[in-house]
């Protein structure tokens, strides 16, 4: 009885809120049945169930009434049950809180990624700064600056220190309402309230949070009224103590399209840049990844070289090269072969071929001599003067990590040097890396140059 009048309920809903209105929010509800005068309802999110909560269930209860049901209330759980979290340690607790990391069920966020938490993230000098911000952040306390915003390019490592706040906040203070989501879909959300005539609650419901976390910010570039709205939460966030952290792909100053009173109030706080991967830190992340998929794979042997070797071709996106070591460990598995450097090249072509710098031994020669205010013929002669030799090492070591030219070929074209002359050159530059701020910093700057 009960659910032939839900369905004459539904038509009415249909006629009276339009096709799209009813598709979107009606729709998508499970009647559950009625019991001691109460309408229960499963929703697919705890978004969608609030949102109908607060803008039809008034509706609902009268169209109920009008059909004979005596509803004296209606509510909403969501579809999704909820998994308790285990007692061994809090660890162990921040995977299944996914539900409640984004804060309360109605806040409309993005799902956290259980694997970007800080302990997952391999910290080296480019990112060591928007690491400690972040961490920071995360504490909780005092706000000491608002917004955190971190850019750089992708695979950078952005997103995992998003995640990793909200997961390390919500680890503090479970009961702190922590907001995760990008920028399109703020947007999304907004563009929604604005076609239900709802913007009072959007407006509530954002200016509600504890912290604010929106990434990839430079997509609300050019929309508008987007960033009306977006201004006007983030001041009333900032007057009321609460934390933002925003993420980009560029400094705020160099986002085009982005109003100014939007990029002055981003540069208000701790800007953060997330610089490219050096080599070390590739090599860290890719011996941490490798100690993970070891646990996976024991069976799996990887040779002396083989991570070198990645870290050094794969070096424009972590993401790219974590993908690439994780082939390599489902590929060995599979055919049951240890992981040399000669597997690696023949797994991996279509990685390395993408990745492959287009970059030629004469236009490091060329950047380097210009680099040092030296003439290329200097670096090519027989000259061991050491403003000249260090210069040399350098486009060696350059040579070495931007080309896939063997080393007898470098050694050519360095003037007709032997192949033990370029390995000497790579392990001195990369000694010197480590304890010669001047040296790593030429290196870093002419790479940058090279790939440009």
């Amino acid at each position: 009885m009960t659910t032939d009048v839900w369905g004459s309920v539904q038509d009415r809903l249909r006629n009276d809120l339009g096709a799209d209105a009813f598709k979107n929010w009606i729709e998508p509800l499970v009647f559950e049945g009625l019991d001691a005068k109460v309408a229960r309802f499963k929703a697919p999110t705890g978004f969608l169930g609030n949102w109908v909560s607060r803008n039809y269930s008034d509706k609902i209860q009268g169209l109920f009434a009008e059909h004979g049901a005596d509803v004296a209330r209606v509510e909403f759980a969501t579809s999704v049950a909820k998994k308790a979290a285990p007692t061994k340690t809090p660890k162990m607790a921040e995977p299944v809180a996914q539900s409640r990391a984004t804060g309360s069920p109605d806040l409309p966020g993005a799902p956290l990624d259980a694997r970007f938490t800080f302990d997952a993230f391999v910290v080296g000098k480019p990112n060591e700064l928007a690491h400690a911000a972040a961490r920071r952040v995360a504490e909780g306390g005092p706000v000491t600056f608002n917004p955190l915003f971190l850019y750089g390019g992708v695979g950078l490592g952005k997103t995992h220190l998003m995640h990793a706040i909200a997961w390390e906040a919500r680890r503090r203070n479970p009961d702190a309402r922590v907001l995760y989501l990008s920028a399109e879909q703020f947007m999304y959300r907004f563009v929604q309230a604005l076609r239900f005539k709802d913007t009072m609650s959007f407006k509530e419901l954002f200016r509600s949070v504890d912290i604010l976390m929106v990434d990839d910010v430079q997509f609300i570039a050019g929309k508008d009224s987007t960033q009306d709205e977006f201004f006007h939460t983030f001041n009333a966030l900032v007057d009321q103590n609460k934390q933002i952290i925003i993420s980009a792909d560029r400094a705020p100053g160099e986002i085009d399209g982005l109003e100014e009173r939007i990029k002055s109030r981003l540069q208000w706080g701790l800007v953060v840049d997330l610089h490219p991967t050096d080599y070390e830190l590739r090599l860290g992340i890719l011996q941490t990844k490798s100690e993970a998929q070891a646990k996976h794979y024991p069976e799996v042997s990887i040779a002396s070289g083989v991570l070198e070797f990645l870290a050094h071709r794969i070096s424009t996106n972590v993401r790219v090269l974590e993908g690439a070591l994780t082939r390599l460990y489902a590929f060995a598995s599979l055919v049951g072969r240890e992981v040399t450097l000669d597997v690696a090249q023949e797994c991996l072509a279509d990685v390395l071929r993408a990745t492959d710098r287009k970059v030629t031994i004469d236009e490091i020669i060329r950047k380097v001599a210009d680099h040092y205010n030296i003439r290329m013929t200097d670096i090519l002669s027989p000259r061991r003067a050491r403003a000249v030799a260090r210069p040399r090492q350098v486009g060696m070591f350059l040579a070495k990590t931007l080309t896939s030219k063997s080393l007898p070929e470098i050694g050519r074209r360095f003037g007709g040097r032997d192949h033990t002359t370029v390995i000497h050159a790579v392990k001195k530059i990369e000694e010197l890396r480590s304890v010669d701020s001047q040296i790593a910093e030429d290196v870093e700057l002419l790479r940058r140059m090279l790939e440009a």
